[in-house]
C-alpha cells in the first residue's frame, strides 16, 4: 500500500504512534484507500454552484519571470491558466512579504493589520509584527459561509520566537535542539480559521529541510532524504484537493509557496535546463523580455519605456563572475519552473475530481524579485550554519560557492532583479513599480466571461480578496469577531473585472514600508525611496516604468498627492519610526 505513496509523503506516516498525521491521512484518502466523511457545519448554507477559492502567491517572483508576462522561464502551467483566464497589469502588493501576507489575508492595509515591518514586535498598534485580534481572516470569513479551508506553505504573519543564546538559536535552525513552537500556538494558520495546515511558521527556508515545518499544530521533526520544499507544498495541496472535493461544500486553499525566494536552492535536473540560458547577461535577457511583453501586448511601448541601465551599473562584458550569476539565475529560473511543475499537479487533480471548471484560481506575489545578497546576512536569526547532519553552509560572500545545493546560500542581487521585474524600476521593499506591481491571474471557466487571455487594467490591490471572496461566496465580513470589533475591510471586490468590461478599482491607494512609501491618486503616482525621503512625481498614463520626474514642474500636485499621503498615514497607524509621526517631507 505504501508503495503507492509518493517519497514526499511517506515519512508523514510515522509521526504519530496513534493516528495518522493529517498529511498521510489525506495522501491515503486521496487514492481512495479511507473513506472520508465530511460533517456539515450546523447552519452552514448550501453551496453547489458557488466557486471553489484556490489562492497561489509565489515568493520574491519577478513580474516578467514567467512565461506569460514576458520571461524565458518554463511555465507552461501557468501560461495555461493565464491564456484560458485574465492577467492584470496593475495590480498591488505591499513591497514585501509578511505585510503583503497581513493584507492578503485580513483585506486591510498592513498596518492595520499590524504587521509594518517584519514579525518582531514593536510598542505601536501598527507595528505588533503579526495578525492582530481586530482583524478577520479570508478563512475566519469563508467558514462563516460553510466552506473547507485548508493552507500550505509559508505563514510568516506571527511572532517569531528566538532562543536566549546565538548558539541555542544556531542549534535550533541545525535540527540539533528543539525548543518547541516556532511561535505563539494561537497565531498558527489553525487558530486563525484553517482547518488544516502544512508549513512552515517562519519565513526563510532551507528548502531541502525547513526549519518551523508544522503539519497542523504539530513539529515536523524530519523529512526524507528526497525531501523537495516546493514539491512538498503543492503535493499536499493536491491531497487536500482530493479530501475536500468529497465534499458537498465548497473550498478555499490559500497555496504560499516560498519558491523562488533565496536561498537559490534546487533540484539539479531543473537546473541543468538553464545552464546555458543566462549566459548571454543582464541586458540581453532584460531586452528580449520587454520586446516579448510588448509582441504579446501586455504592455505599450509608447507609454512603458525600457529604463535606461543606470551609468554605474557593472557590464556584463566586464564582469569577472559571469559564471556564478548565470548559475544564480539558472537555479531561480529552476524553483520557478519547479514550482510550475507542482501546480500543473494542482490543476491535473481539480481536473480529475471535475472541480477545475468551478473554481477561481489567482496566482500573484509577494512583491518584486530581492535584489538583496542574502550571504552577507550569515548565520543566524532564520538562517542556519550547518544541515542537519553536519555539513557546513558555505554563505557565498566572496561567490565561492556555486548556488543550488543544500549547502550554499546565495540569491541572484541587484542586477538579476532588475531584469526578474523588467519593465520597471526599483525591486522588492520599494514602492515604485518594481517593488510593488504584482503579475497575477485569474482563471475561473464557469465565472470569468472576459475574452480568454486578456488583460485587465482594472487597480486591485491584495486587500481586495476579502470583498471578492465575499461577494463570491456570500459571506459577510463582520464588525465582531470573536468578541473583538473588527476593522472596516479597505478593499474593494474586483469581480466585476472578470465580465472584461472597463472597471476602475481603487481611485487611491497607499504604501509606506521602512520608509519608502506612495500614494497612486487615478494617474498620478508620488513616491520615495527607502533610502531618500524625497518625493518623485509620476504620470502612469504616459510614463508606467517610472523614468520621467514630473517633480518640479508640478509642486501644486506634489504638495496635494502628499498631503493625502500624510493624512492616510496618520488614519491607518503608520508610523515608520516607533513613537514618532509619519515623516514630513
Amino acid at each position: 500500500m505504501l508503495g503507492i505513496l509518493t517519497a514526499q509523503l511517506v515519512p508523514f506516516l510515522c509521526m504519530s504512534k496513534t493516528k495518522l498525521s493529517i498529511l498521510a491521512f489525506v495522501a491515503l484518502a486521496g487514492l481512495g484507500l479511507v473513506a472520508l466523511k465530511t460533517e456539515d457545519r450546523p447552519g452552514a448554507p448550501q453551496a453547489a454552484k458557488r466557486p471553489n477559492i484556490l489562492v497561489i502567491l509565489a515568493d520574491d517572483m519577478g513580474y516578467s519571470d514567467m512565461g506569460c508576462y514576458g520571461g524565458e522561464v518554463h511555465t507552461p502551467n501557468l501560461d495555461y491558466l493565464a491564456q484560458n483566464g485574465l492577467r492584470y497589469r496593475q495590480f498591488y502588493n505591499t513591497s514585501r512579504c509578511c505585510p503583503t501576507r497581513a493584507s492578503l489575508l485580513t483585506g486591510l492595509y498592513n498596518q492595520q493589520a499590524g504587521i509594518g515591518k517584519m514579525t518582531e514586535a514593536e510598542n505601536q498598534p501598527g507595528y505588533q509584527g503579526r495578525i492582530t485580534e481586530n482583524t478577520v481572516t479570508l478563512a475566519e470569513v469563508l467558514k462563516t459561509a460553510g466552506y473547507q479551508t485548508g493552507m500550505v506553505g509559508k505563514w510568516h504573519v506571527s511572532n517569531t520566537f528566538t532562543q536566549k543564546t546565538p548558539e541555542d538559536q544556531l542549534a535550533w535552525l541545525n535540527h540539533q535542539k528543539d525548543f518547541g513552537p516556532f511561535s505563539p500556538v494561537e497565531q498558527y494558520p489553525t487558530s486563525r480559521g484553517f482547518d488544516k495546515y502544512f508549513g512552515t511558521i517562519w519565513g526563510v527556508v532551507d528548502f531541502f529541510d525547513p526549519f518551523s515545518l508544522v503539519n497542523g499544530k504539530e513539529p515536523v521533526k524530519s523529512v526524507p532524504k528526497n525531501y523537495y520544499h516546493t514539491d512538498a507544498i503543492n503535493d499536499t495541496t493536491v491531497a487536500y484537493i482530493r479530501e475536500f472535493a468529497r465534499s458537498d461544500q465548497p473550498f478555499f486553499l490559500y497555496v504560499a509557496q516560498n519558491a523562488p525566494h533565496w536561498p537559490l536552492q534546487a533540484l539539479p535536473e531543473d537546473i541543468d535546463k538553464y545552464k546555458d540560458t543566462y549566459k548571454g547577461g543582464w541586458d540581453t535577457i532584460r531586452k528580449a523580455r520587454y520586446d516579448r511583453m510588448v509582441k504579446m501586448g501586455l504592455i505599450d511601448p509608447k507609454t512603458t519605456k525600457l529604463p535606461e541601465t543606470p551609468a554605474n551599473a557593472p557590464k556584463w562584458e566586464d564582469n569577472p563572475d559571469q559564471e556564478w550569476d548565470a548559475a544564480a539565475m539558472a537555479v531561480h529560473a529552476a524553483m520557478i519552473d519547479r514550482m510550475d511543475q507542482g501546480i500543473g499537479r494542482i490543476i491535473d487533480a481539480l481536473k480529475q475530481t471535475g472541480e477545475l471548471d468551478n473554481t477561481l484560481i489567482l496566482f500573484l506575489t509577494d512583491n518584486g524579485a530581492s535584489p538583496e545578497n542574502c550571504a552577507k546576512y550569515g548565520p543566524g536569526f532564520d538562517r542556519p550554519s550547518e544541515t542537519r547532519d553536519g555539513r557546513k553552509i558555505i554563505y557565498a560572500t566572496e561567490k565561492q560557492v556555486m548556488p543550488g545545493p543544500q549547502t550554499s546560500y546565495a540569491s541572484i542581487g541587484a542586477r538579476w532583479a532588475g531584469v526578474a521585474n523588467t519593465p520597471y524600476r526599483y525591486a522588492k521593499a520599494e514602492s515604485f513599480e518594481g517593488g510593488v506591481n504584482t503579475p497575477m491571474i485569474a482563471f475561473w471557466p464557469k465565472g470569468i466571461t472576459a475574452k480568454k487571455g486578456s488583460y485587465s487594467d482594472h487597480t486591485g490591490h491584495v486587500m481586495d480578496l476579502m470583498a471578492t471572496f465575499c461577494d463570491l461566496s456570500g459571506a459577510s465580513y463582520p464588525k465582531q469577531f470573536n468578541n473583538n470589533p473588527i476593522k472596516p475591510t479597505t478593499g474593494k471586490s474586483f469581480v466585476g473585472s472578470f465580465s472584461g468590461k472597463s472597471t476602475k478599482g481603487h481611485p487611491e491607494l497607499f504604501n509606506e514600508h521602512f520608509g519608502a512609501r506612495y500614494v497612486r491618486q487615478e494617474n498620478w503616482k508620488l513616491v520615495s525611496p527607502a533610502s531618500d525621503s524625497t518625493w518623485q512625481l509620476y504620470d502612469l498614463s504616459n510614463d508606467r516604468s517610472e523614468t520621467q520626474n514630473l517633480a518640479a514642474s508640478n509642486p501644486e500636485k506634489v504638495k496635494h498627492l502628499a498631503a493625502r499621503w500624510h493624512e492616510w498615514a496618520n488614519t491607518h497607524q503608520v508610523f515608520p519610526k516607533p513613537g514618532k509621526p509619519a515623516p514630513s517631507k
